[in-house]
């Protein structure tokens, strides 16, 4: 019989990033192999089509979710093979191979005895390749440059305000990271000269020697984050609710800043200031006014390259109490996508930590789906 121990056991246990792809560039992006800088194209690098998936815990899988299952083959000793598809019952496992893309189909089904079973691994909705995750870590990381950050071995380092994780860790970024040692005594000597704790993030399956660096040494990790994307082709459409306009600001008023907080938390004047720091792209605070002129509801926003295309970014989404439970997250959220392909942007992403099941909520009403996870691990110096 097919189990919840017997799941709890075999979600974890491989697909940390099999396979590798081509070559690849040293460099973050740029164009060609291996060009310099955050936009661009950049190579295929490590990790082909892998298995990737969410990484790191895991989670139980559900009816209609999208997963890999490894198993042995009956009468066949130490063959294995998978199948990638839709679950289509827990007990017994039935999953349903996948069409083109990772889409659902409608090939027949496939029973798989618990005693066979090797792995199974939740993935994202729709297939995912190395280079699309790579793209939307580079273009997060041009929204959120920090005071200073260099490139070491395809690695991205980064210092800022030492509150903002985005601002304040190591990314590897480059195709080169993806299978090259972890360049540990350099990251540990810039963060010690910024007076920082080393920190590293860890995408799904782009970085698979990181992960294995951060498990080894005995780094520990932060939760689990929902990197999320949808498309702005064709440009969505917005108009705001009845009392209240929207706008764009090129950098943020008092009463902007006043409704800003980091995880609930409001931030010190000089993280605030960093807010508002030039990047390698377009940048911008969004807000929903009411007719009364109060800003009853913010969000950052950033148009940066990543690939070929250009994403809007949007973050620390902000509704006022008294004004909560109105739908204005919702209409802010609209608001900015329109706003994005306005200015150019191809392509949206946002990030949401896993356990926030509202947060999750919200961003599939505006259409967006699960792209990839990633974690930040600490050195426990």
């Amino acid at each position: 019989m097919w189990t919840q121990t017997r799941l709890d056991t075999t979600i974890n246990a491989g697909f940390d990033g099999a396979g590798s792809g081509g070559r690849g560039g040293a460099g973050l992006s740029g164009g060609g192999r291996g060009g310099r800088g955050f936009g661009g194209r950049g190579g295929r690098g490590f990790g082909g089509r892998g298995f990737g998936g969410r990484g790191f815990g895991g989670r139980a899988p559900q009816v209609g979710d999208r997963v890999i299952v490894r198993r042995r083959l009956p009468d066949t000793p130490g063959h294995l093979t998978d199948v990638i598809g839709h679950v289509v019952s827990l007990d017994p496992l039935v999953v349903r191979p996948q069409s083109v893309g990772g889409f659902v189909s409608d090939a027949e089904t496939v029973e798989i005895p618990a005693e066979l079973i090797q792995v199974v691994k939740v993935l994202p909705p729709r297939r995912v390749r190395n280079s699309e995750i790579r793209a939307v870590e580079i273009a997060t990381a041009a929204a959120f440059p920090g005071i200073e950050h260099v490139e070491i071995d395809g690695w991205l380092l980064r210092a800022g305000d030492g509150i903002t994780e985005r601002s304040n860790s190591a990314a590897p970024l480059g195709a080169s990271a993806g299978f090259s040692p972890v360049p540990i005594a350099a990251i540990q000597d810039f963060y010690q000269r910024h007076g920082l704790p080393p920190s590293i993030l860890v995408p799904d399956r782009i970085a698979p020697t990181a992960l294995q660096f951060a498990r080894a040494s005995g780094w520990s990790f932060g939760p689990e984050i929902v990197v999320m994307t949808r498309s702005l082709q064709p440009a969505p459409s917005f108009s705001p609710p009845a009392g209240f306009h929207f706008e764009v600001l090129d950098a943020p008023t008092p009463d902007w800043l006043d409704l800003y907080h980091f995880r609930g938390q409001p931030l010190p004047e000089h993280a605030l200031r960093l807010l508002q720091q030039e990047i390698e792209g377009h940048l911008g605070f969004g807000a929903i006014r009411s007719d009364s002129g109060e800003i009853v509801a913010i969000t950052r926003a950033t148009i940066t390259a990543g690939g070929d295309e250009q994403y809007l970014g949007y973050s620390a989404v902000e509704v006022a109490a008294a004004y909560r439970r109105r739908g204005l997250a919702s209409a802010l959220g609209a608001a900015m996508l329109s706003w994005g392909a306005q200015m150019g942007a191809t392509q949206a992403y946002l990030q949401v930590v896993a356990t926030n099941e509202a947060g999750l909520g919200l961003y599939d009403k505006l259409g967006f789906t699960e792209h990839h996870r990633h974690r930040y691990a600490h050195s426990p110096q």
